[in-house]
């Protein structure tokens, strides 16, 4: 399956004890050139730990309020469990935005 940047997937995120793990959503942010691999960041609900709130978090296909963490992850394609929504355009701008701030580009 194909990905696209600002597609909100939902990926199994292991705990910290890798003992087990809970599927989680995130966003893919890049497309790496070593072949099915993609780059996310992960979205959580807990609001007080995001760097950026999702304006439109139910056109993403979120269930509640949502924001972006300063995080980045490479994962496998074939790790995702389904895509779920898409960021809207200004949360897409956000998002780019950011980006650049995290990794000082």
């Amino acid at each position: 399956m194909n990905f696209s940047i600002s597609e909100v997937v939902l990926v199994p995120i292991p705990f910290t004890n890798l003992a087990s793990k809970k599927v989680r959503p995130a966003v893919v942010v890049g497309l790496s050139s070593h072949a099915g691999d993609l780059f996310v960041v992960p979205v959580s609900s807990q609001l007080q730990n995001v760097d950026l709130t999702l304006r439109d978090w139910k056109a993403a296909g979120l269930n509640v309020p949502c924001g972006i963490k300063a995080q980045l992850a490479t994962i496998e394609s074939n790790l995702i469990v389904k895509s779920i929504g898409r960021l809207s355009n200004r949360d897409q701008v956000s998002c780019r935005s950011r980006l650049r701030e995290w990794l000082q580009l």
